[in-house]
């Protein structure tokens, strides 16, 4: 499939998805999924120290570790561990030696080689997003036949067969990954059979900064296009959102983005491309340079409340934790009582200020939101904060709930991150271009 980008950012393809942009895109929901999907299960990252990446990532975000599969469980192959935040569940897996073949492993679709290559050459990075389905065979033969790319065909874990897993290829080295409960006995706040309880001492007790649920997962793709079409045709997922470099880009970079969302809206993939002609090299350039390739970009994690959330983050910022992109200058929270001032009271606008939460809002509700800087050693995987305010609606049972994607995804504040952004890669070229190398 073919796709051009002119210097200005627009992109016409000569295939079934063209992008309009975002004033003329229509949002409807032809409820198409081609099984049934019903949220995110988990998100795992392959890396090559388990153990320390994931207690780095449970003091910095607040989630205790709370299952283990590793040498303690009888899993020679790998070691991971789950942390959890209210329904938000993050894996971390690193390899033991391939010459030990004794034990079994947890994750079967787990495989030596291809974690030794992912890791050597994206470093710390998403592996699988997971979402839960209500039949992972199903779903793993109807995408197949939909033209998935497959990545590890469907198998039973637990002695009652209690779980399914499959997974097939989404973009660059990640899958998506489907996961289904077969036994009604298993318990799925156990996550998977093969993981045991971790004991407190080796974990932080009690910590819980407000997460929730992983609200979207983005990924970045050298080409959009085809990218798009292929999720679409294995899924069924519509298109939620869209923008182009003209929506959200600044005068110096921009992308061009889809967010795809199931039927119920709650499983959003956005979708990233560069555009290129621009003053500087598109942000998401950089990405694919520096992961060597498509992969997950940010995971936007929502909170209950992104000021406790924060104030938490914020404490361990600097012993252990996350550091956060630059905040705007006061010019953008002086102007923030004119667009929120009916949904933030003054001192919420003050202390969105003090810990530099960006705000936004649609037509139908608001969005805060912040960002860290890369997690890693390398300038690509990040994380968001948000939290949605409005569009509470009754669901098909009767119950309350707040609509997904409640209050868009941030583009008033694209360019304030894009700054930001420009600001930090202009730190690290500033070094990497005119200091002389280390001598050996």
């Amino acid at each position: 499939m073919g796709t051009e980008v002119n210097t200005n950012g627009d992109q016409s393809t000569t295939g079934a998805f063209k992008l309009v942009g975002f004033k003329n895109f229509i949002r409807t929901n032809p409820k198409s999924d081609k099984f049934t999907v019903k949220n995110f299960h988990h998100v795992e990252f392959w890396c090559s120290d388990a153990t320390n990446t994931a207690r780095r990532f449970s003091w910095g975000l607040g989630m205790p570790i709370i299952f283990k599969s590793d040498l303690s469980t009888g899993n020679s192959t790998h070691a991971s561990y789950l942390l959890r935040s209210g329904n938000l569940n993050f894996l971390f897996t690193a390899p033991y030696s391939p010459s030990i073949t004794t034990g079994v492993s947890s994750i079967p679709t787990f495989s030596h080689s291809v974690c030794r290559d992912f890791t050597a050459a994206h470093g710390l990075a998403v592996r699988s997003i997971a979402i839960e389905v209500d039949d992972a065979e199903l779903a793993f033969t109807v995408s197949v036949n939909h033209g998935a790319k497959p990545s590890s065909p469907p198998v039973t874990l637990g002695d009652n067969n209690d779980v399914v897993l499959s997974e097939v290829k989404l973009y660059g080295d990640v899958v998506l990954r489907y996961v289904s409960y077969k036994n009604p006995n298993f318990n799925p706040s156990s996550f998977l059979p093969g993981f045991e309880p971790v004991e407190q001492t080796s974990s932080f007790p009690g910590l819980d900064y407000g997460l929730r649920r992983l609200d979207h997962a983005v990924g970045n793709v050298p080409e959009l296009a085809p990218a798009v079409d292929y999720v679409k045709s294995f899924t069924g997922f519509h298109e939620f959102a869209e923008f182009t470099a003209e929506d959200v880009g600044t005068s110096e970079s921009g992308l061009n983005s889809v967010v795809l969302a199931c039927n119920s809206e709650t499983v959003l993939i956005p979708m990233n491309e560069p555009v290129y002609g621009t003053k500087r090299k598109s942000q998401i350039q950089t990405y694919l340079e520096h992961n060597e390739g498509a992969g997950v970009q940010h995971l936007a994690l929502a909170s209950e409340d992104i000021f406790r959330t924060l104030r938490e983050m914020r404490k361990r910022s600097g012993v252990g934790g996350f550091e956060f992109m630059p905040s705007p200058p006061p010019t953008y929270y002086r102007n923030l009582k004119n667009r929120v001032g009916d949904v933030l009271s003054d001192e919420q606008i003050k202390e969105c200020e003090e810990l530099g939460i960006l705000v936004d809002r649609d037509d139908q509700g608001t969005l805060l939101q912040i960002f860290t800087k890369p997690v890693g050693d390398r300038p690509t995987i990040f994380v968001e904060i948000i939290q949605r305010v409005g569009c509470m609606m009754k669901d098909d049972e009767g119950k309350v709930q707040q609509k997904a994607g409640c209050g868009g995804f941030g583009k008033g504040n694209f360019s304030e991150l894009f700054k930001s952004i420009e600001e930090y890669e202009k730190t690290l070229e500033a070094r990497t271009t005119t200091e002389p190398a280390a001598a050996a």
